[in-house]
């Protein structure tokens, strides 16, 4: 059907014709990159592996409003519609993976992967007689 998506926001869902055309940005935490300069130059990496974690952010444009009744600080569940990947051969996925959704091109596999995220903000803005509704939902994994 043309209302639907493959994100899936359990256990609030995703109500149809809210997201359509769905723009989702997957971005490390700001605290997953730890880079600093010796007084040489070098490149160093002081990055703790714990904070190797995701933000999340969607974005879209159209005609009803997202489940946005679930305040900030919930707990949820993800299927994600960005795709993560691994070598292949000796590589294994850095998250649970969406059912069905693991593909192999060439020596990577291609999965989308689920997400334990709590919610941050949410922005939406109605245009009345348009009958347009923008939105905006964050969170970050837990």
């Amino acid at each position: 059907m043309a209302d639907e998506t493959v994100l899936i926001i359990s256990p609030i869902g995703v109500p149809p014709y809210s997201a359509r055309g769905i723009v989702e940005e997957l971005s490390l935490i700001s605290g997953a990159v730890n880079l600093r300069r010796t007084i040489n130059g070098e490149l160093l990496n002081f990055s703790a592996s714990q904070f190797n974690k995701y933000k999340l952010s969607w974005s879209c444009d159209d005609m009803d409003s997202p489940a946005l009744n679930v305040v900030p600080g919930e707990v949820v569940t993800v299927s994600c519609i960005t795709e993560l990947s691994y070598l292949t051969v000796g590589g294994s996925p850095a998250r649970p993976v969406v059912s069905g959704s693991s593909r192999v091109s060439g020596d990577f596999t291609f999965y989308r992967p689920v997400l334990t995220i709590r919610l941050g903000e949410f922005q939406v803005m109605t245009d009345e007689w348009g009958k347009d509704v923008s939105w905006r939902r964050d969170g970050e994994e837990i």
